[in-house]
């Protein structure tokens, strides 16, 4: 396996480029994807995701990619937006997101918008289920072949699957927003949060919701076995005994959501 790239803007698309944050661990995969968007001959970009505070030399890597006409935020996970006042103060862009309280300088995004910046259209298409406000990016731009690319933060990872972060977190919001993606044209690149861009949307969504019906089920057949007062902990414990004990407690919320549903 190929190291990652940290600190080297890595083009992914004419119009994409991806900068990768030296902070891997078990929820962050190889680190987060700060996205860097910009039309072919156009000076200024637009950041996606400038990643978690306190990482100077990444923000400053991150400013001298241009100047930064925007900074848009796919959710509110601190490893997404934790940087994004201290990027703001270096490169004076505002920072726009979903959820009103992360918003610098400018308007909160609403489903539906289209951000025109650095040459390029972004329409913004609220898609919740990892949390509440999760919000993916379609990029548009000139000379563009194929389908526009998804940034999806943390709704799909680069390998694995991601966590229902309840309470914010829903399930059933979530396997709504991969109907939409299911939806998709073939070949819509995912530029992921975490992990490497995926070759087509709509196959990983088939996947994630195959995925999802599967624990669900698991769920179902691990509450008639354990007792009828058991824990969320406890069916961690049954449904996720294949993975690593680490990621148990991120686990837990997912299973907290499942159960939500089930009951609902």
């Amino acid at each position: 396996m190929t190291a990652p790239a940290y600190g080297e803007l890595r083009e992914v698309t004419p119009l994409v480029s991806v900068l990768l944050q030296n902070n891997p661990g078990p929820m962050t995969l190889e680190g987060t994807n700060t996205w860097i968007l910009r039309a072919p001959g156009v000076e200024e970009c637009v950041v996606v995701d400038p990643g978690e505070a306190d990482d100077e030399e990444h923000l400053a890597r991150v400013a001298a990619q241009g100047p930064v006409a925007r900074i848009l935020l796919t959710h509110r996970h601190h490893d997404h937006s934790g940087a994004a006042r201290r990027l703001a103060e270096l490169t004076k862009a505002p920072v726009q997101a979903l959820d009103p309280s992360l918003v610098l300088g400018s308007e909160a995004l609403a489903d539906g918008d289209v951000v025109a910046a650095a040459g390029l259209e972004l329409r913004v298409v609220a898609t919740p289920g990892h949390t509440s406000d999760s919000t993916s990016f379609l990029v548009e731009g000139p000379g563009q072949d194929g389908p526009p690319p998804l940034l999806a933060g943390d709704m799909i990872l680069g390998h694995g699957t991601t966590v229902i972060a309840h309470p914010d977190g829903a399930l059933a919001p979530y396997l709504t927003s991969l109907d939409w993606y299911a939806d998709l044209p073939a070949g819509t690149t995912v530029l992921t949060g975490h992990g490497p861009e995926l070759p087509d949307a709509a196959a990983v969504a088939k996947h994630y919701r195959e995925h999802r019906h599967q624990r669900l089920d698991q769920v179902r057949e691990a509450l008639r076995t354990l007792p009828g007062d058991a824990t969320p902990r406890q069916v961690v414990e049954v449904v996720y005994a294949d993975v690593d004990e680490r990621l148990w407690d991120a686990a837990e919320l997912s299973v907290r959501a499942q159960l939500d549903y089930l009951r609902g």
